[in-house]
């Protein structure tokens, strides 16, 4: 179940991938783009994410009520403005993807038709990700696994049924690396809708790395998704929410980045493994243990009795589960006052 992109190897035993998705946060300012770049790479992001469509490859510039958006978080645009506002330029793509490249921070995108693949395949993208609303676009599937670069895809507003068809789709088309985010497409989602124990079952149904990509305000469920099973964290990501614009609302800023990738790393680290021996620091906590010691001197022949013999701490002597049956046998030599009682004094 290995996924590499960019020579980083994502899933088990990795630390999580965190991926700050820049979408809109760039308020149609190339320079904003890039210091969101610089930002994403300073605060401890593994990589940065485009989206990559004008509003004439998205939709058409048409006023009639299938086009108006009536409610949520864009209500009064219609979705040509919506995505006028939002889109990253086709011009701006090489220069922010090299600006990555000179800081060593991934950076890859979401296409949304066949000629930002065309684009992307330009610059030698070295990912894709399918965005959920474009899970059942399966020429845009096919489209994308042609490169048979690694794919990472969303699954919000897709039904069980629709996921398997995009997975076969891509897996018949050239694929052989992809990973399933799962992600509900609210924004934001409140945690109580996140239903995160999805995250086991699609990696179990599809034997590949999953992640969440997380719309919720809080790292709570990005956490307690990596216990989950999750190797991937998706968020939204701007350098500063006063700017505004479509996707202000729902995005992380830099230290809240910075945090999310240590608590996320811990998180991951603290699932470790099955373990029921000593844990480091716990081989100094022995002392705090009751076991078998003298308390009082002892001549060889003698019998252990109650008293002079007791469970106490420390815990450096025979364990208090043998104390019954120990009294009543006798010293095989002298021992003193304090001393733990280990096997090889006791006469069998």
């Amino acid at each position: 179940m290995k996924f590499i992109i960019n020579k980083r190897e994502i899933g088990e035993n990795c630390d999580p991938y965190i991926i700050a998705e820049l979408s809109a946060n760039h308020n149609g300012d190339i320079e904003v783009a890039k210091a969101s770049i610089i930002s994403a790479k300073k605060h401890g992001a593994d990589a940065v994410k485009l989206q990559s469509y004008t509003p004439d490859t998205m939709t058409i510039d048409c006023n009639g009520d299938d086009f108006l958006i009536k409610d949520g978080l864009w209500k009064g645009n219609n979705l040509y403005a919506l995505y006028q506002e939002a889109y990253t330029p086709y011009e701006w793509h090489e220069d922010l993807f090299n600006l990555a490249k000179d800081l060593d921070i991934t950076c890859f995108s979401t296409p949304f038709d066949e000629s930002a693949v065309d684009l992307l395949e330009n610059i030698d993208v070295p990912a894709y990700k399918i965005a959920s609303f474009e899970v059942t676009d399966l020429t845009l599937l096919r489209s994308i696994a042609a490169t048979k670069k690694p794919i990472i895809m969303s699954t919000g507003m897709a039904n069980l049924e629709e996921i398997d068809e995009a997975v076969n789709t891509l897996y018949e088309n050239g694929t052989s690396q992809l990973a399933i985010l799962h992600c509900v497409s609210g924004y934001p989602t409140s945690p109580e809708y996140a239903n995160l124990k999805t995250i086991p079952d699609l990696k179990n149904r599809y034997k590949c790395v999953v992640g969440l990509s997380d719309h919720t305000l809080t790292h709570s469920t990005a956490i307690t998704s990596i216990a989950l099973g999750a190797s991937i964290i998706e968020k939204h990501f701007i350098i500063d929410p006063s700017m505004g614009g479509p996707d202000s609302s729902f995005s992380i800023m830099p230290e809240q980045l910075r945090e999310l990738k240590t608590l996320t790393s811990e998180a991951s680290s603290a699932i470790g493994k099955v373990n029921y021996e000593l844990k480091g620091e716990e081989t100094n906590m022995i002392k705090f243990r009751r076991s078998l010691y003298a308390v009082k001197g002892i001549k060889q022949g003698e019998v252990f009795t109650k008293d002079n013999m007791r469970r106490i701490r420390p815990g450096f002597g025979i364990e208090p589960k043998y104390y019954e049956s120990i009294i009543g046998k006798t010293a095989k030599c002298d021992i003193e006052f304090g001393t733990a009682l280990k096997w090889d004094l006791i006469d069998e």
